[in-house]
């Protein structure tokens, strides 16, 4: 690893947890004069934002929790990005093939952006769901997250037409992305992206629970 290991290993991160904790959610509610935590789902992300503020808020502030998680990911993959393969006959040329540690110090950054959102320390630790701030940190890990995170939306944007139902269509997103990673980049030397893809999966279901009771007890919103 070329680049300095305190930037990668402890200031990217904590840069990564400051910016992903900033909860827009929360803001845009509050300029509005309305503490989000208190009204609807009582969550701060994008769902319960554009449930209470207005769908075009909800959507703003979506776009803006996936901008956080996207930003430190792809300044950290810049840092790296230095070591490259001449030529792989499955990868193309001249393609990039980050080593463990390169990896575990990039998705460490990814793993303090989503912990920053889902517990944020301006709201006492009390967060969002972490679903688009996730999408944020698969899009910016470039090209290795980025065309399963591709198929994960794509299933979610085909979930929510048909239910009608975001957080259901949250959980089948998650599960999809990680055997999409592993088609896509069925490589031993990613060991540490496919180990990081199914821990943010599992915290996005477990993060999901009481949705989960909801929907198999007929009572969660559409």
């Amino acid at each position: 690893m070329n680049a300095n290991p305190l930037v990668m290993f402890a200031l990217l991160p904590a840069a990564a947890y400051v910016i992903g904790s900033t909860p827009f959610g929360f803001l845009i509610a509050r300029a509005k004069g309305i503490d989000l935590r208190k009204v609807g789902s009582g969550n701060v992300g994008a769902t319960n934002c554009g449930r209470v503020c207005g769908r075009e808020w909800g959507y703003l502030c979506f776009v803006l929790d996936v901008a956080k998680g996207a930003l430190p990911v792809l300044v950290a993959g810049a840092l790296m990005r230095t070591n490259w393969l001449s030529h792989d006959q499955k990868l193309g040329p001249a393609m990039w093939m980050p080593t463990a540690g390169e990896q575990s110090a990039w998705l460490l950054t990814g793993c303090f952006a989503i912990l920053g959102h889902v517990l944020t320390f301006w709201l006492k630790f009390r967060g969002g769901k972490g679903v688009a701030t996730s999408l944020g940190v698969v899009l910016g890990i470039w090209p290795f997250f980025t065309l399963a995170g591709v198929v994960a939306l794509g299933v979610w944007v085909i979930v929510v037409l048909i239910s009608r139902y975001v957080s259901l269509a949250s959980i089948v997103a998650a599960l999809v992305f990680v055997p999409a990673f592993l088609h896509l980049w069925p490589k031993q030397e990613l060991w540490p992206m496919a180990a990081f893809a199914s821990a943010m999966c599992l915290l996005i279901i477990i993060r999901h629970r009481s949705n989960i009771s909801r929907l198999l007890a007929g009572k969660e919103n559409k």
